[in-house]
């Protein structure tokens, strides 16, 4: 065993780290569930889990990576023979000639699975010094620093050759809208690497976010919005090994605090919004923004692009550390890129992108909600920061064809819109009901729940928004994990109850989500709107740590169906009451609030 540990007073430099203390572009296509393939295979005799790894990698010394930790190497014995190909923090995940990232954590600490890395074929483990005992034990090489996941980030991107830097990398971070925007900036890179020719060096595009990620054409499943620094820097890699040139992804707040992204610069990165959310996670609200600022650094971009209508985002453009180009979808004077003639239409919205040198550009968000006005004008920006003709991102912003459970809609031949959407927080659920308002002639009826194990403080304000803003409010599940889903209800009944009776719609409660969308469909006539929300793209539910499947989509297609079935054959019959009417003064249309931007 060789134990590698800092000199005192030699850590080396310190790599900046965050932590506290030929196609269409897009694709509504369904990514894979957990049991079928989540990549395509590409000639790989051997099938490993995990994330996807690039086939070639050459081997780094272990000394080199001992060098850049700012470690004394020994370099005797398995030491000074180890080549290392890959890091992983998932010891399951070890490959062959792999780091083994050996991480605290909440529970365990990772050294406690060292031995598994060890047999798996790991050549070298890095740890802090709670586990360097324990990595010791298993005759490996052990990197021993007081920060392995602050070291991590930096180290994945040298193994795999700083694939960051032969890629055009947009970063996509705020509170909501981050997946819309990563889509439509991924159709903008799409068109522009059309224009160059397919036979083009780096003619593929990639995305990273939440629903999925796309390596070219290729789906692959996501488990969290931004991968961990071992899984991204390995994906970076895959991407530049299959002739991916340029790349949108989300940047989550946890990623920034977390050193997801350490080992990263993005070209561009862009703010779309920042409301409350995440705050159990964050104490408050300006631990929250400080989170997302730390994306407008030198350290993690070379431009910015930021929302001048959001009043973080006033703030932000004066406190970032790189230049920044600023925008608005509300026409501010004073943006640089601004949004003007704007017509929201029930499917799509148009309106014309004006430049601070007087660029005029007609342009259309390829999903309804003046919010994503907003998203496809932060999406034509960041591309213009990119260097890409702005006219040609307008037209692969507007070519898009829809994005994954955004205000996705199910047509199964009613007579009236119905529409899936991920709107899982206060702000967000109250945009998506005002848009849908505005194009809807008959009444509207909403289904929501809020998730358990997450931050119950917007539980109350979103059924108070439910009840609000539709003229049918059922307070369902959503994913109640190890919580009562009982007890989340009553939390959402709570905010609804202080509406004023004169000014909420009718609320049913129905803790089962099939039934619930049952309901809301059972009431719905032509020229009415049916939103489900809260779950979007996902297709399982978790209920007491049992995932089983459910799609919002496939489950309002089926009520839909049967509802449209059962007409048909008593069409004279009654509409059914659905769920227990706990309000059923029901304001008409009209009386309801309209306007605002997620």
């Amino acid at each position: 065993m060789t134990a590698i540990t800092p000199e005192p007073g030699n850590h080396g430099p310190a790599h900046p780290s965050f932590r506290n203390g030929p196609a269409q572009p897009g694709t509504l296509t369904a990514v894979p569930h957990a049991d079928q393939p989540q990549t395509t295979p590409q000639d790989v005799s051997v099938n490993y889990p995990g994330a996807p790894r690039p086939e070639r990698v050459d081997p780094t010394p272990l000394a080199a990576l001992a060098d850049q930790l700012g470690i004394k190497f020994p370099g005797t014995g398995a030491a000074e023979a180890a080549r290392i190909t890959g890091i992983t923090h998932d010891s399951r995940a070890v490959r062959p000639g792999d780091v083994y990232a050996a991480l605290p954590g909440a529970r365990f600490h990772g050294a406690d699975f060292a031995a598994q890395a060890a047999d798996l074929g790991a050549a070298a483990v890095l740890t802090d010094p709670a586990g360097a005992e324990r990595a010791a034990a298993t005759g490996l090489p052990a990197l021993v620093v007081d920060d392995p996941r602050g070291r991590m980030g930096a180290l994945a991107a040298a193994i795999y050759g700083e694939p960051g830097r032969d890629l055009l990398q947009i970063g996509i971070t705020g509170t909501s809208g981050k997946t819309t925007t990563a889509y439509l900036v991924e159709g903008g890179l799409r068109a522009a690497a059309a224009q160059r020719g397919s036979a083009a060096p780096g003619a593929l595009t990639g995305l990273i976010g939440t629903v999925e990620s796309r390596i070219g054409d290729e789906r692959i499943k996501s488990e969290r919005t931004t991968p961990e620094a071992t899984e991204l820097q390995a994906l970076f890699a895959v991407m530049r090994e299959r002739g991916v040139g340029s790349v949108a992804m989300e940047v989550s707040s946890h990623a920034l605090v977390l050193g997801r992204v350490d080992g990263t610069v993005f070209d561009v990165a862009v703010f779309n919004n920042l409301s409350p959310e995440h705050l159990d996670f964050h104490p408050d609200m300006e631990d929250y923004f400080v989170a997302k600022a730390k994306l407008f650094t030198t350290a993690r971009s070379r431009s910015g692009v930021v929302n001048l209508d959001d009043e973080y985002g006033k703030r932000l453009a004066e406190e970032s550390e790189v230049p920044v180009i600023t925008f608005s979808a509300e026409g501010h004077p004073d943006a640089d890129w601004r949004a003007t003639d704007v017509e929201v239409g029930p499917l799509r919205s148009t309106f014309t992108a004006v430049g601070s040198k007087g660029e005029t550009v007609r342009a259309a968000s390829p999903i309804a909600g003046p919010f994503n006005v907003a998203n496809a004008l932060a999406a034509i920006t960041a591309l213009v920061a990119a260097g890409i003709d702005p006219q040609t991102a307008a037209d692969g912003v507007a070519a898009v064809p829809g994005v994954p459970g955004r205000l996705e809609r199910v047509d199964a031949g009613q007579p009236y819109l119905a529409v899936v959407d991920y709107a899982h927080k206060p702000d967000a659920v109250e945009s998506v009901l005002r848009a849908l308002r505005k194009v809807t002639e008959g009444r509207l009826h909403a289904v929501l729940g809020c998730g358990g194990d997450r931050d119950p403080h917007k539980r109350g304000p979103m059924g108070a928004a439910l009840a609000r803003l539709a003229d049918t409010a059922v307070l369902t599940s959503d994913n109640p994990r190890s919580e009562d889903p009982l007890a989340i209800l009553a939390a959402m009944l709570s905010g609804a109850a202080e509406v004023p009776t004169h000014e909420r719609g009718t609320v049913l409660i129905e803790e089962d989500r099939a039934a619930a969308i049952a309901a809301a469909v059972a009431r719905a006539e032509p020229g009415d709107t049916v939103l489900i929300a809260g779950k979007g793209h996902e297709q399982g539910q978790d209920i007491a740590g049992v995932i089983r499947a459910f799609d919002d989509r496939q489950v309002l297609r089926e009520a839909i169906e049967a509802a449209e079935a059962a007409k048909s054959a008593a069409p004279s019959a009654a509409r059914p009451a659905g769920s227990t009417a706990v309000n059923s003064s029901a304001p008409a249309p009209s009386q309801q609030h309209t306007g605002g931007d997620r």
